[in-house]
C-alpha cells in the first residue's frame, strides 16, 4: 500500500504514523460503536453512477502524474460532500464537482468519533489467520482466551510502556512480531536477532521490554525479523507498536489500560 501518495498532492495532508510513539488511534470494530455513529455511518452509501464516474475522472486526469486510481466513491452525512478512497485505501472528501478536496477526518461531533478512521479500518483490515505466527514470539497468560498481535520495536518506548501494560493483563495471548526501526533504533536489528536466538525467547523478550534486562550473548541463528519487518512494511505499518486484533482492525500506538483491555476485548 502506497501511504504516501498524497504528500505530493497536498503538502501535510496526510501524516504517516508516528514512529515509536503515535497517539493510540481507534479502529475499534463498528459493532461497539455508539449508536449515532452507526447511524451516521448508514447514511453513507453508494451514489449515482454518472456522478461518480465524474468525479473519479476529474481526480485520475488531474493526478494522472502521480498515477492516482479512484477506488469507490460514496455520499457521507454531509449533503454535497463525497467520501472517495484513492489507491493506498486513502480516504479523501470532495465536493460534487470535485473542485475541492479535503484530507482529514470527518468527526461525528456527537460522538467524538471519526469516521474516516472507521472507514480507513473497514477498507485495511487484515486476516488474522494468515498472520505467520510461527514468526512471533508468543506469550500465554493465564488461560490465554483474549489474542492480539503486536508489532514492535525492541528499542521504542512506546513499545515498552505497552509492555508493562500486558504484564498487568491475564487470560491473554500475545503474538509479538519484531519490527526493528533502524532509522530510529540503529541496534534494534542486532537486539531482536539476539532476542530471537535465546533459548528460551519468550523469557528474553519480556525480560528485556519490561525489566530492562539484556539477553546474554547468543550464538548466531537463522531467524524471521527481516521477513517481519517486510511483512509490517507489506501491511502499511511505519509506527511502532501496531496492534492488529482477530477481527481484522489495528491500531496504532499505545495505550494504557483499562483503554486497552477494553480495545483487546471488543475486537476479537
Amino acid at each position: 500500500m502506497n501511504k504516501h501518495l498524497l504528500h505530493s498532492l497536498l503538502p501535510l495532508a496526510l501524516l504517516p504514523l508516528a514512529a515509536c510513539g503515535q497517539t493510540p488511534v481507534s479502529h475499534n470494530s463498528a459493532a461497539s460503536a455508539p449508536a449515532a455513529t452507526k447511524s451516521a455511518t448508514a447514511a453513507s452509501g453508494n451514489v449515482d453512477s454518472k456522478l461518480a464516474q465524474t468525479l473519479t475522472a476529474k481526480l485520475e486526469q488531474t493526478y494522472q502524474g502521480q498515477n492516482l486510481k479512484v477506488q469507490s466513491v460514496r455520499n457521507t452525512p454531509i449533503a454535497g460532500l463525497y467520501e472517495v478512497v484513492v489507491s493506498g485505501n486513502q480516504v479523501v472528501y470532495v465536493d460534487g464537482s470535485a473542485n475541492y478536496m479535503l484530507v482529514g477526518d470527518l468527526i461525528d461531533v456527537n460522538t467524538r468519533q471519526s469516521l474516516t478512521d472507521e472507514r480507513s479500518a473497514e477498507l485495511n483490515k487484515i486476516d488474522f489467520s494468515t498472520l505467520p505466527l510461527d514468526m512471533a514470539i508468543k506469550e500465554v497468560r493465564g488461560n490465554g482466551k483474549l489474542k492480539v498481535a503486536v508489532f514492535s520495536d525492541p528499542d521504542c518506548p512506546f513499545c515498552k510502556r505497552l509492555e508493562h501494560e500486558f504484564a498487568k493483563m491475564t487470560d491473554i495471548t500475545i503474538y509479538n512480531f519484531m519490527l526493528p526501526i533502524a532509522s530510529l533504533h540503529p541496534d534494534a536489528q542486532r537486539k531482536a536477532e539476539l532476542i530471537w536466538c535465546q533459548p528460551d525467547r519468550t523469557a528474553a523478550w519480556t525480560q528485556w521490554m519490561r525489566q530492562g534486562k539484556v539477553p546474554p550473548a547468543a550464538p548466531a541463528c537463522d531467524n524471521p525479523v527481516a521477513e517481519t519487518v517486510s511483512l509490517g512494511e507489506q501491511l502499511g505499518f511505519n509506527g511502532t507498536p501496531t496492534l492488529v486484533f482477530p477481527n481484522g482492525r489495528s491500531q496504532s500506538g499505545y495505550s494504557p489500560l483499562p483503554q486497552l483491555q477494553q480495545q483487546i476485548e471488543a475486537n476479537q
